[in-house]
């Protein structure tokens, strides 16, 4: 009995499960019938349990699935019909559905005092991945069993005794050997396992045949398993999830723009390196303020929640809100920011964060400025230009409509300017165009605008005018300011305006036609003596018509063929012989006859056209002198008239050059005749000029002599070879004896500076027995000849001088 004490002690302490299973099939066996009734009690009980899981197990195969797709599908009056038909099934009494992450269905009721067998099997979605929709268990119920089993005591109780017994005693051994010692297996594992050695996979002590690959251990050893390669599997998402959270954190954290993150409320609960380095402030100052209440200035603020109730509004609307904001550093310093506002939504789609982006655009809003300041205002003098100008005279124009008042418009010129400009060069002219400027604006009040047009052009607009007077009193004002001189560098120059009226709405009620009104009476301004203003009449229109007519011709007279040279001869005082002639331009319109110079140079030297029609004049007085030489053999001059514009061209030397190079012409051949002005202005350009032009071998000639200012002490400065008395003196020298007087001081003067000398428009004998008494040597003017083209001048030649040769 002590033996048998001990072997139970031990069999009970080395496995407890199975002594408790020994104890129940002995206890409700009786002495009897324990071997026969034990074996067939336990028999059918396991048949009728294994019914049970093999309901389970049906249920988990079949319902499983399209239990997953009505979760999936969130179909919920589908789920309910499916799980009433699984409670429907015998010995189901409990359903509990959890769907993750936190809800529940629970159908039936777990009768009390009655045993159960549980089962719990996932509900998985497989699409592209994996998805866990949640778990279903599934209680059954085993009252009809044990009822059964009671009954069944009953009767083998009687007859079975020892099988009971026997078979009981061979069910413990093998319930030891197939299963009590892999369930301790089993539990030796979970105590191990952790997330440390999910590598480590369960296996226990038996053959791997079919049958107990089919049996419960192998199910609960592959749920064993399965479970750690999903644990496992989660693991690994989480380290790449945890690498994608941290790649996306650092690309926030170094993005160039600025990020906020903001909560529903608008609250910021995160900003990034860049927000802080580009307001100024830290993450303290922030944290759970809305971002447009960062600043403490009151007005600010009030702003501000106007522009964010609009951003709301917006974002709520499209979902998305962008465009620029005038933001403020921690200092108080402005700055532009370009921002892009968006929702950040949940799975359901409703917004449970703002991503805030901004950009710093000051920069670019700062060449944006200039640009618009380029696009209205002159670089040079600061003041609105022509297009802005014309917009503030329509506004003028449209208030005075309005308010049935006066628009004054006056067009100024300044005097002179083109002569100073290529005398003194541009950096002189620029310094004078901006002290006008100044004079200018400082003469009108501030309703006013003073604009520069181009060049030397400016327009004043005088809204709200009550008198018409007030505009003459303005220009009165502005030409006393132009009285003093200017200041440009080390010289004074005196420089006019001249000024024309035009007013809205008695001359126009159009602002096209009050400018062209106001520059109609700007040129009667210069007609009459310039330093004046002009009051637009009617009249003028005409004239500026047709100034406008003849530059709109003279732009294609030279395409179009219309020039051609008319030539005078110069001829030897004392003998009257034929030395060479004088090339004059005339321009043979259709429309209008034949243009004196008079008429359109001036007009060519104001819009720069003078330079190409000199170039044309050179070459064909070039070609000239080549063709009379060709057909009488004389070897003529020909004298052309330069004009400064002309001159001052940076390719006029080679323009010369070219022209005697392409024709074959001597250089001494050619004389250009330079005006008085020119030579006055004694810079080291023109002095430059005049040295190549000299050393090429080209004669030089000072045009209109004593017309201008005194020059006798720069002639000896200058390789000039002769000296032109104008016309304006020769024509009286018969009559004037201060005329006769200034004519020989000039010839004697030219000689003791070794010049020639060349006297134009003589008419008359008299005139030329005088300049002969007093040793001029050339003479040219109607009592020789008159300008005449080119075929008129060879037979001219043929005729009165051939025997010259």
């Amino acid at each position: 009995m002590t033996k048998l004490s001990t072997r139970l002690s031990q069999f009970r302490s080395s496995s407890p499960l199975s002594f408790r299973l020994l104890a129940y099939i002995l206890l409700f066996s009786s002495l009897f019938t324990l071997a026969a009734s034990a074996i067939q009690i336990y028999s059918d009980f396991r048949r009728d349990v294994s019914l049970v899981d093999e309901r389970m197990s049906v249920i988990e195969t079949s319902y499983s699935s399209s239990l997953s797709r009505s979760l999936w599908a969130l179909d919920q009056k589908l789920l309910q019909v499916q799980m009433e038909g699984i409670l429907s099934l015998p010995d189901i009494v409990h359903l509990r559905l959890k769907i993750f992450p936190d809800s529940e269905v629970i159908m039936g009721n777990i009768p009390r005092q009655t045993s159960t067998k549980t089962r719990t099997f996932p509900l998985n979605y497989r699409g592209d991945e994996v998805y866990e929709l949640g778990t279903l268990t599934i209680t059954a119920s085993l009252e009809d069993i044990f009822r059964d089993l009671r009954r069944k005591i009953i009767v083998i109780l009687t007859v079975q005794f020892f099988k009971t017994f026997f078979i009981s005693v061979l069910i413990i051994l093998i319930f030891q050997h197939f299963v009590a010692r892999h369930l301790s297996t089993m539990a030796s594992y979970a105590r191990r396992f952790s997330l440390q050695n999910l590598e480590e996979p369960l296996s226990l002590d038996r053959p791997d045949t079919p049958a107990n690959r089919r049996d419960e251990l192998s199910q609960v050893t592959e749920a064993f398993n399965q479970m750690r390669e999903r644990l496992n599997d989660d693991v690994r998402q989480q380290k790449d999830d945890a690498s994608e959270i941290q790649k996306l954190s650092m690309a926030i954290e170094q993005s160039p723009s600025s990020v906020l993150i903001c909560d529903r409320h608008w609250h910021i609960e995160f900003a990034n390196h860049k927000f802080f380095q580009l307001t100024g402030f830290n993450s303290e100052e922030i944290k759970g303020k809305h971002p447009g209440m960062l600043t403490s200035d009151s007005f600010s603020q009030r702003e501000n929640q106007q522009l964010w109730q609009n951003i709301r509004l917006q974002v709520q609307r499209v979902g998305v809100w962008q465009g620029e904001i005038n933001s403020a550093r921690r200092s108080g310093e402005r700055f532009w920011e370009q921002v892009i506002v968006t929702p950040i939504k949940d799975s359901k789609g409703s917004p449970t964060h703002f991503l805030i982006l901004g950009e710093d655009i000051s920069i670019r809003k700062r060449y944006e400025q200039q640009l618009l300041r380029q696009a209205n205002y002159d670089v040079l003098t600061g003041l609105p230009n022509r297009m802005l100008a014309l917009d503030r005279l329509k506004l003028a124009l449209a208030q005075a409509r309005r308010e049935e008042t006066l628009v004054g418009v006056m067009f100024l010129d300044l005097d002179n300017f083109k002569h100073i400009n290529d005398t003194m060069g541009h950096e002189a002219g620029d310094n004078l165009l901006i002290e006008a400027s100044r004079r200018i604006s400082s003469c009108l009040r501030g309703t006013s605008t003073v604009a520069r047009l181009g060049g030397d052009e400016f327009l004043v607009i005088l809204p709200g005018l009550k008198d018409p007077l007030s505009t003459e009193q303005v220009a009165e004002r502005i030409l006393q300011t132009f009285t003093p001189p200017f200041q440009l560098g080390p010289q004074e120059v005196f420089v006019s305006t001249s000024i024309g009226i035009a007013i809205y709405p008695t001359d126009s009620d159009n602002s096209s036609s009050l400018l062209q009104n106001a520059d109609a009476a700007m040129y009667q301004a210069k007609r009459q003596g310039k330093s004046a203003f002009v009051r637009y009449a009617p009249k003028m229109k005409d004239v500026s018509h047709e100034r406008l007519q003849i530059e709109s011709r003279l732009r294609r007279a030279l395409e179009l063929d219309e020039f051609e040279l008319h030539f005078q001869p110069i001829v030897e005082t004392d003998s009257g012989r034929l030395i060479g002639a004088e090339a004059l331009i005339r321009w043979n319109n259709p429309s209008m006859g034949m243009v004196m110079p008079d008429k359109f140079i001036p007009l060519a030297e104001e819009t720069g056209l003078i330079i190409p029609i000199g170039e044309w004049v050179i070459g064909e007085a070039c070609a000239a002198a080549w063709e009379w030489k060709q057909a009488t053999s004389l070897s003529l001059s020909i004298a052309v008239n330069v004009s400064p514009r002309q001159f001052r061209d940076p390719g006029f030397v080679d323009i010369v050059k070219q022209a005697l190079d392409t024709h074959n012409l001597s250089p001494d051949c050619l004389e250009l005749e330079i005006t008085e002005h020119l030579i006055l202005d004694n810079t080291i350009e023109t002095a430059d000029i005049l040295q190549q032009l000299d050393a090429m071998g080209v004669r030089l000639s000072v045009d209109d002599f004593g017309t201008g200012y005194s020059a006798l002490s720069y002639l000896k400065s200058y390789p000039f070879d002769t000296l032109k008395i104008d016309k304006s003196f020769i024509r009286d020298i018969m009559i004037e004896e201060g005329d006769a007087a200034l004519v020989k001081a000039i010839i004697n003067m030219a000689h003791s500076l070794s010049l020639e000398v060349i006297a134009e428009g003589v008419e008359e004998s008299d005139q030329s027995l005088f300049l002969k008494e007093h040793h001029c040597d050339y003479s040219q003017g109607y009592f020789y000849n008159r300008p005449v083209s080119n075929a008129d001048f060879l037979e001219w030649i043929r005729v009165n001088h051939l025997e010259q040769h």
